[in-house]
């Protein structure tokens, strides 16, 4: 009798611990939220043109405290110059769209210890940090047809004597964030994160320096229309009878860089696993 009851003791310790569920280091998941842009059309950190974005990502966790991240990003962005409490602004009247398509590492640093399966390290904020590379083609709405403001050369890019204007569609960009984690079943974690991206980029808004002059934008002879280009890049006679885009006139301000803002919430999953880690 004793032998039976020690045999079941032991085939019962051996099957609880056999049954520790652990959560493998892997991690998946999706975010989506809104996105906004800062620079030379919005200089007042205003969110009237506060639009979508989205992504997939998957998360490597070190540890209790540290994860990295490879994480592909979709965004909309944009801004108008009639959304701006500047005279000037209201004047100038220029506007953009564009979406954005990222690429980036992000590093995610727990002030917490966090542990998926344990209810006493269920929740944490973090701050992450990251590179990653984007691309982006700023357009408009003009005469009803979206049209691509970098094929146009709006402040000169296309002559020589302006080609430190010139722009790629492709620039880096410096996310740095905040956020909270909570993990709200075994294996499942929500998220929600505000970041702010730091680019490489004064063009993103394809506004940046100075006005070139509309006599460098010459009418086609064969149109009794002004180019596209000769009105895109001074778009003041809308709303005012006198244009302001003389050359040399400020258009832009180039000691910034662009920016771009983005809050999402996540879902993600990790896979359970019976290895207890090696590091927790």
């Amino acid at each position: 009798m004793k032998k039976v009851i020690l045999s079941l003791i032991l085939i019962s310790t051996f099957g609880l611990a056999k049954g520790q569920v652990y959560y493998k280091a892997l991690e998946f998941g999706i975010s989506g939220g809104g996105a906004n842009y800062f620079g030379d059309l919005n200089q007042e950190y205003k969110f009237d043109y506060f639009r979508q974005s989205g992504g997939l990502f998957v998360k490597y966790n070190f540890g209790s405290y540290i994860a990295l991240r490879v994480q592909g990003t979709y965004a909309h962005v944009g801004f108008s110059d009639k959304y701006s409490t500047n005279f000037y602004q209201q004047q100038r009247n220029l506007d953009f769209k564009s979406d954005i398509i990222e690429g980036a590492v992000i590093a995610d640093f727990n002030f917490f210890r966090y542990d998926i399966g344990d209810f006493d390290h269920r929740f944490t904020p973090y701050i992450s940090l990251g590179l990653g590379i984007f691309n982006y083609n700023p357009y408009t709405e003009f005469e009803g047809r979206k049209v691509n403001l970098r094929d146009l050369g709006t402040e000169g890019q296309a002559y020589e004597q302006y080609a430190d204007r010139r722009y790629s569609q492709t620039a880096v960009s410096l996310p740095i964030g905040i956020g909270i984690k909570y993990w709200v079943a075994k294996g499942l974690t929500f998220g929600l994160e505000v970041t702010n991206r730091i680019t490489t980029t004064d063009y993103l808004d394809d506004v940046s320096a100075t006005y070139v002059g509309a006599a460098l934008f010459p009418d086609d002879p064969n149109s009794p229309y002004p180019t596209p280009a000769s009105q895109l890049q001074d778009r003041s006679g809308e709303v005012t009878e006198t244009p302001i885009g003389i050359e040399g006139r400020q258009r832009g301000f180039s000691a910034t860089r662009d920016q771009i803002f983005m809050v999402q919430a996540s879902l993600s999953f990790r896979l359970p696993t019976y290895r207890c880690p090696t590091t927790r």
